[in-house]
């Protein structure tokens, strides 16, 4: 036997499948299976999330070729967008984060970093030295014929046909809309350009325009809210005094923001001259008139103003806001305070001078009192009183807070109705009409809107993002047209877990315009205008389609890629006038392979990209080639925290592959969860996986070198022969679900307790055992195949003489299937557990142990059980018509109930054989077995009046359940 050299075998391996082109697939007379996962982004290196991500398809891949598929997995590289771009700048400027995450984290040479200074000279670095050489390490099972990069211009001519294609159909449009705008880089971004507020959605604020006299000039105050509805219960406003703001012409009306809002406004399409600058202090102890109401509010100072928040201004509704009835209620004990400092009654404070530094009078602030406008079911006048009342807030420093202003918030939106001073909308509810008033009020121009996120945005340049309306080409999601034929491929599609099913109707549902160009970047130019680029998400839509002619399209001459081109491609000689030849014969091949049988992809892209995948596939092919499934997959993490490749908390591939083996790193990626779950990277269970896998080698191996015995089967050897067919079955169940944990737990762990039990029960050096463990580990290495497929080849190959490549996935073998013998193998065994807990219980060292099996009498009723089902007055019916069960009445009947639970726990196919099991010959067959096993006399007996039953045990005795007396 050799020893388990992992590196060694999987170098073998990996040399042998490439040489063999192993995985290079053309169409055949086999059938189709395609199946995708995200192309990487090579703007850093492969870590092990990357790893479990990829080889969840992988397992999938290997699954489907052993049952006969002619399976494609390709992989291509995405380098379209900025962050490659931005992250070469900051190599360049030799910018030290950037420099540890290259060189502490990636381990780049300072050779290959003077390589690396153009955008592809980065990402082909990653490419080629990280990825593909980890993908390769790992065993996956790519056609690598088919790679490309996004900026590969055949590749551009294809993405120029799809956005051609779109505009045709009035499915791209051109006007102002709010985007994602690093202020650093001065260009649009999107999702994958982040480092921070990846989840971060557009917020629409309403500007309630109050004006403030000043000088005999009349200035507008802005104030957003995301309660438009609350105007009428405004009863001040407050602004931070500290912070920087300015007086400046919006749009031709003179408006005082802080300067954060100011450069946030002139980015949302408005005209801003900025005129003055000043602290926000000139505004405190203001008053400032309400638009609707014509009510003069007072402008109080406060630190929790945040000026670079929209416009740094905010108006206070306290009887409907909890943290504004907090805000309140501590202005006015700061003015009471300081109204008797100023007497002499008590010590000065800091805030309370505060106030009386701005001139600000304490009785003005204490006059101030809460505007109900909102009637509200379960609360009273003023709900938000209630609301802090109800979660024991005490001040604006509580937590809590949050929770109670949101509660409010959402009780009001949908069931509050509006009071009297609402005129027309008095007595709506706030839901049904608020987008009405909004809407009024604008048009009377004393309102306006704003955009903002709903969290702080970060670009992977390090620069600020913020919202900016512009310009500029957008993907028209909101068609209904569009958004149906999209609901119709989710409600063809097998979404892996199920319950994903509904997150992409809500995507679908919620997706409005989507900004697809961008200023500068790598990519594919706009055809209609070359000053823009077509952003990453925008063009990852279809791509899966061109993996199909990927590695003969290198033949076609640019120019001849026009439009009409893919149009004979995808949609056939009959979509032009003059079919191109090279292209109807790469149809043939897009034919083959079309449509995605499964697409494995993060479940944060269920938002974006797979949502746009759904998309673009129901609008561009037929209902034929529409994806067919997609599974998601959950986040990792390492030794329980987050991977951060700049904090350097990852585990690259490379040395976890040198270290355990790329076996040991797929099986425990594949084994820790199910793909859709999260899971965690721990080095001590990594080891210990490895150390299983070299158990199963050296046994596998004493296996193989055994003489290979003959087919002279005992019933123990018959028993774990069954015991294999029901592992085939769960792990074929398991993995067409992609359930990569339960498949392998199933063939690994859980049938290495079948094999502990039955080298327990036999000598395996017998010819039958002999032959059964051959047989058995010739099913396991295949059902083990797609998880470690180093491993199981070199096995395999030693085992048969055949390579993996010429073999099947394992089907259930009828002849090998016996409920009977699993229910009498498990007699034995929870007979020796019964035993031993009671030699445990007792402390004693039987010399004899006496077996009582059920009297003949219990059997008739465990019949009438199996065969009325869980029905006890059914059964009941049927044994009263035996004489001698009648006269045992309530023994029968206790009886009938026992047996009834025991049955209905069992699963049908079990119930339906029961009385077909022998008890007494099961226990004599295994006697010399719990001879051996306790160093005792063992002695089975019937229930009955001539048997030794010195203490009365056999009475106790049920079918299934023997009673058991042990003497010493």
């Amino acid at each position: 036997m050799s020893d388990y050299e992992p590196r060694e075998i999987e170098s073998k391996w990996q040399s042998r499948w490439a040489e063999d082109g192993r995985y290079e697939v053309d169409p055949s007379q086999s059938e189709a299976t395609f199946v995708t996962v995200p192309y990487p982004y090579p703007s850093g290196g492969m870590h092990i999330g990357h790893a479990r991500t990829y080889t969840v398809p992988d397992v999938w891949a290997r699954y489907r070729r052993l049952q006969g598929d002619n399976v494609l997995f390709p992989i291509a590289w995405h380098v379209t967008g900025t962050p490659i771009v931005g992250a070469v700048e900051r190599l360049k400027k030799r910018e030290p984060e950037q420099m540890s995450v290259l060189q502490d984290t990636y381990n780049v040479s300072d050779e290959d970093l003077s390589e690396m200074e153009t955008p592809m000279g980065f990402a082909r670095h990653f490419i080629e030295d990280s990825y593909k050489k980890n993908m390769q390490s790992l065993g996956l099972s790519i056609d690598w014929r088919r790679e490309f990069t996004t900026n590969d211009e055949r590749y551009s001519k294809f993405i120029t046909w799809q956005y051609e294609t779109l505009k045709e159909r009035g499915l791209l449009e051109k006007g102002l809309h709010p985007v994602k705008y690093c202020t650093n880089e001065q260009n649009p971004v999107t999702t994958h350009d982040l480092l921070e507020g990846e989840e971060a959605e557009f917020q629409e604020y309403t500007l309630v325009k109050f004006n403030w006299v000043a000088d005999d000039s009349e200035i507008t105050v802005p104030m957003a809210t995301l309660r438009p509805e609350t105007v009428h219960g405004v009863t001040n406003a407050y602004i931070d005094p500290d912070a920087e703001y300015v007086e400046a012409d919006v749009d031709g009306e003179i408006w005082l923001v802080s300067e954060s809002a100011a450069e946030k406004l002139e980015l949302q399409a408005h005209d801003v001259e900025i005129r003055d600058r000043f602290t926000g202090e000139r505004l405190v102890g203001e008053h400032v008139t309400n638009p609707i109401t014509g009510d003069d509010v007072l402008v109080l100072p406060a630190n929790f103003v945040d000026a670079e928040n929209a416009t740094g201004v905010v108006m206070s509704v306290p009887a409907h806001s909890p943290d504004d009835w907090v805000a309140l209620q501590e202005a006015k004990s700061a003015g009471r305070r300081a109204a008797e400092q100023s007497s002499g009654q008590s010590p000065r404070d800091t805030d309370d001078a505060r106030m009386e530094k701005y001139g600000i009078d304490p009785a003005e602030v204490d006059a101030i009192e809460p505007k109900a406008i909102i009637d509200v079911e379960g609360y009273g006048e003023f709900p938000a009183e209630d609301a802090v009342a109800e979660h024991g807030i005490e001040d604006s420093s509580d937590p809590a807070l949050e929770d109670a202003t949101q509660e409010v918030y959402n009780r009001e939106f949908h069931s509050g109705k509006l009071g009297p001073m609402y005129g027309d909308y008095a007595g709506e509810i706030v839901e049904d009409v608020r987008d009405d008033l909004k809407e009024e009020f604008q048009e009377q121009g004393s309102f306006g809107t704003m955009h903002e996120f709903s969290e702080e945005v970060v670009c992977r340049c390090g620069g600020a993002v913020e919202v900016a309306e512009q310009d500029t080409w957008f993907l028209r999601y909101n068609d209904e047209a569009w958004k149906a034929k999209a609901h119709e491929v989710v409600a063809g599609l097998d979404a892996i877990p199920e319950n994903t099913r509904e997150q992409y109707d809500h995507t679908i549902d919620w997706l409005n315009e989507w900004p697809c160009i961008r200023n500068y970047g790598l990519g594919t130019r706009l055809p209609w205008d070359d000053d823009f680029v077509i952003e990453p998400l925008s063009d990852s839509t279809i791509y899966m389609a061109y993996y199909t002619i990927a590695h003969r399209i290198s033949d076609v001459p640019v120019e001849e890629m026009d439009r009409e081109f893919f149009d004979t491609l995808f949609y056939g000689s009959e979509a032009v006038d003059d079919p191109n030849e090279t292209a109807l014969s790469l149809r043939e091949e897009w034919d083959y392979w079309y449509p995605v049988d499964y697409r494995c992809s993060a479940n944060d892209l269920v938002s974006n990209h797979l949502t746009f995948f759904l998309f673009h596939h129901a609008e561009l092919f037929d209902p034929a080639n529409w994806p067919q499934g997609i599974t998601v997959m959950g986040m990792g993490l390492l030794e329980g925290e987050k991977m951060s490749s700049s904090k350097g908390h990852v585990v690259l591939p490379e040395n976890a592959i040198e270290k355990y083996g790329a076996d040991t790193v797929r099986f425990f990626l594949m084994n820790s969860a199910e793909p859709w779950q999260d899971y965690d990277w721990r080095s001590d269970q990594v080891e210990g996986t490895g150390n299983q896998l070299r158990r199963f080698w050296n046994r596998a191996n004493d296996t193989i070198a055994a003489p290979e015995g003959e087919r002279d089967l005992q019933h123990i050897d018959r028993w774990l022969l069954s015991k294999l067919q029901a592992t085939v079955r769960e792990a074929t169940d398991a993995l067409d679900r992609f359930e990569t944990r339960t498949a392998s737990q199933a063939v690994f762990y859980g049938f290495e307790e079948h094999l502990k039990w039955y080298r327990k029960r036999t000598d395996t050096d017998r010819p039958g055992a002999r032959w059964t463990l051959r047989k058995v580990l010739d099913t396991r290495l295949r059902l083990l195949a797609p998880f470690i497929p180093f491993m199981t080849a070199e096995l395999h190959e030693r085992l048969t003489g055949e390579p993996m490549s010429e073999s099947t996935w394992p089907d259930p073998d009828a002849d090998f299937e016996s409920t009977v013998t699993e229910i009498e193998e498990s007699l034995v065994s929870g007979l020796t557990d019964d035993i031993r807990d009671i030699v445990d219980v007792t402390n004693t060292d039987p010399v004899t142990i006496r077996v009582y099996v059920a009297a003949d009498w219990k059997r008739k009723v465990l019949s009438a059980v199996v065969e009325n089902g869980p029905n006890v007055g059914a059964v009941m019916g049927e044994v009263m018509q035996d004489a001698d069960l009648r006269e045992k009445g309530d023994d029968v009947n206790q009886l009938a109930q026992t047996l009834v639970e025991d049955v209905r726990e069992r699963p049908d196919d079990q119930a339906e054989v029961l009385t077909n099991v022998d008890e007494v010959a099961v226990y004599d067959d295994a006697r010399d077995f719990f001879e051996r096993e306790f160093d005792a006399d063992v002695e089975v007996y019937r229930e009955g009046d001539d048997v030794p039953d010195p203490e009365d045990k056999a009475r106790h005795a049920t079918p299934l359940r023997p009673a058991i007396h042990l003497e010493g």
